[in-house]
């Protein structure tokens, strides 16, 4: 019985932390949007986002200093809703052809870039650990 009560709580703080994280990152999606409108804060949000979750990633991976909670609200939570999938395909179809077309192309080759920066990072921290 302690057990179950147990793992329900813990759910229960996970969907918390989740919720927090995606509180943050909505409201600081919106924000960029205000600053950066259109095109280029989808962009800026989006690779952001890459780098983010490229060294929340391979830090755990890695180093694994972050706590698993610390993970899941910066991934699951924020990362999710400061990130945008739904917004970049609507821009990129809405966009004239041309333009929408480089806009899909610098978009993915942008974000797996800043997801092989953001493994570079956590892996300097693992250098770092190492001394």
């Amino acid at each position: 019985m302690a057990r179950d009560t147990a793992a329900r709580l813990r759910t229960v703080e996970l969907v918390f932390l989740i919720a927090v994280g995606g509180f943050a990152g909505a409201n600081l999606r919106h924000l960029l949007s205000l600053v950066v409108p259109g095109l280029g804060g989808t962009f800026a949000a989006n690779v952001l986002g890459c780098l983010a979750l490229g060294f929340l990633t391979y830090e755990a991976e890695l180093v694994g200093v972050l706590s698993e909670e610390t993970s899941i609200v910066a991934g699951t939570g924020f990362l999710s809703s400061f990130t945008t999938y739904s917004t970049f395909a609507l821009e990129a179809v809405q966009s004239p052809t041309f333009v929408g077309a480089g806009y899909v192309a610098a978009s993915y080759a942008s974000g797996f870039a800043a997801v092989l920066v953001g493994r570079r990072l956590a892996r300097s921290l693992e250098a770092v650990g190492e001394w």
